[in-house]
């Protein structure tokens, strides 16, 4: 499978390029240069121009990462909207251009904190309408799920919505204060692999690591993306 990563630069991206490497031909893209990615590598602004076009030709598969890098939102004049313009603009420009260039499904890196106003005591499922903050962060995210619904109705490509706890890997957990969203970084990785084998024209998923007292429903991605998370932080 030809799969195009975006946010080649973060963390995440880096995780997933290196465990799908082996099996699928990847191609990266950043907002900046970036070295030593899996696969090749294309610096690109999403933009709404013929290079975006370009950059998703003859992919099967889109990993929208959608991680601003903490360098350009320090930078920017007015962080908030650097974040939602990215989310909302730049993601459309990319879901344009994979729909016109034939791509068949794109998935959606968003996040769990949609629902950390909720109380805790609540089991959240995908079902709920999420109620997210001013936080620019997850305001971004919620309108970025907006811009990607709509594709996904419009039936322009088959597209998968990740909502992902907040990354930790196992050793940073292990001296860390315990946090009911953690989602250990090679779960999410696994969580990205069942998504390349379900594609649907719109569905949400959540993702997190299952531990005592871990706070969401998980049973949704366990039986369509067979995610069986690994994670067992020794403070719980």
């Amino acid at each position: 499978m030809n799969i195009l990563i975006t946010s080649a630069g973060s963390e995440l991206a880096r995780n997933v390029a290196g465990t799908l490497a082996e099996d699928h031909t990847l191609r990266l893209t950043e907002l900046y240069p970036v070295d030593g990615v899996e696969g090749t590598f294309v610096q690109s602004e999403l933009g709404h121009d013929e290079s975006t076009n370009e950059l998703v030709r003859g992919i099967d598969t889109i990993i929208h990462v959608a991680e601003i890098p903490l360098g350009l939102l320090a930078e920017a004049d007015q962080p908030n909207n650097y974040a939602i313009d990215y989310q909302t603009r730049c993601t459309y420009n990319l879901l344009m251009a994979a729909s016109e260039e034939g791509v068949k499904h794109a998935i959606y890196a968003s996040t769990l904190r949609l629902f950390e106003q909720h109380g805790e005591d609540w089991t959240v499922t995908e079902s709920w309408r999420p109620r997210p903050s001013v936080d620019g962060f997850v305001l971004s995210k919620h309108l970025g799920e907006f811009t990607c619904r709509e594709f996904g109705r419009e039936g322009k490509l088959n597209v998968t919505c990740l909502r992902l706890g907040n990354l930790v890997t196992a050793n940073a957990a292990a001296t860390a204060d315990p946090d009911s969203m953690w989602l250990e970084m090679n779960d999410a990785v696994s969580a990205f692999q069942g998504a390349l084998e379900s594609s649907s024209p719109w569905r949400i998923f959540h993702i997190q690591s299952e531990f005592p007292g871990s706070r969401f429903s998980i049973g949704k991605a366990k039986g369509h993306l067979k995610f069986d998370p690994q994670f067992a932080p020794s403070s719980q």
